[in-house]
């Protein structure tokens, strides 16, 4: 499974109700609609709730999978400063900190609302979303971890599918808008080689310290080693002492 859950995931979404926020149109006394300033307000879901999707279709070597995202798996999220940018990276659209970005939940999924008029980047996304250049939106989270378990379940079918649900995300970072959707060869691709080094990496760690342990027990036992001989050339060289002085004090007496 390519789930680590200490871990930033992203997931993409083809949200086709992410859209500007529009006003009602107005007109003048003439009945000629007269032109708004934009709202530069953009809204909609970065993910739905119990509705699976495909993470990675099925290869030679590995079989498909379906997520889905529980309805609780927000509920004990931190979503206390999320961010909006674009593709995950570069400057900051929107934020919760200053109000330009509200986020909520519904039966249908997560939910975001954002002003897009604090800076000139935000706005130049605000038009490409517009003009219908922008349609999906993507979130970083973190899946959650702790005594209780892993914050997800599967199953798997007799045909090997894997049918996963997310159930506790701790943290969420960021919603962002995308331009170009992972390709989902490349990100299977991807996304295995680093679960498969992950886990080879993981394994050079735990034999690195194994090793540093080693030679820590081993340098342990040598100075005791050396402390015990140093300990019995020091008793030893008493020892010869007191019989030099006690062959004196016999030669003394004679």
């Amino acid at each position: 499974m390519p789930y680590i859950p200490t871990e930033r995931q992203y997931r993409n979404f083809a949200a086709s109700n992410f859209q500007p926020v529009t006003l009602d149109a107005k007109v003048d006394e003439e009945g000629n609609e007269v032109e708004q300033e934009p709202t530069y307000k953009v809204r909609g879901y970065f993910t739905t709730f119990n509705e699976p999707y495909l993470l990675y279709p099925a290869t030679r070597n590995w079989p498909a999978e379906y997520e889905q995202i529980d309805r609780h798996a927000l509920d004990d999220a931190d979503m206390s400063d999320v961010i909006m940018q674009y593709d995950h990276v570069g400057p900051v659209m929107a934020r919760m900190r200053n109000g330009s970005l509200v986020i909520g939940t519904d039966d249908h999924g997560a939910w975001c609302e954002a002003d897009l008029s604090g800076c000139q980047q935000a706005r130049d996304l605000y038009e490409s979303i517009q003009n219908g250049l922008v349609v999906e939106m993507s979130f970083g989270f973190i899946i959650a971890s702790d005594e209780d378990g892993e914050g997800y379940t599967y199953t798997r079918d007799e045909d090997g599918t894997y049918h996963t649900t997310i159930t506790r995300i701790s943290k969420i970072f960021d919603c962002s808008a995308v331009g170009i959707p992972a390709n989902p060869g490349t990100d299977i691709s991807e996304m295995r080689k680093r679960s498969y080094l992950a886990d080879v990496i993981e394994a050079d760690r735990k034999a690195e310290e194994a090793r540093i342990e080693q030679e820590r027990i081993a340098a342990e036992q040598a100075e005791e080693q050396r402390m015990a001989e140093e300990a019995a050339e020091r008793a030893d060289k008493a020892r010869r002492r007191r019989m030099r002085r006690a062959r004196a004090m016999a030669l003394k007496t004679i």
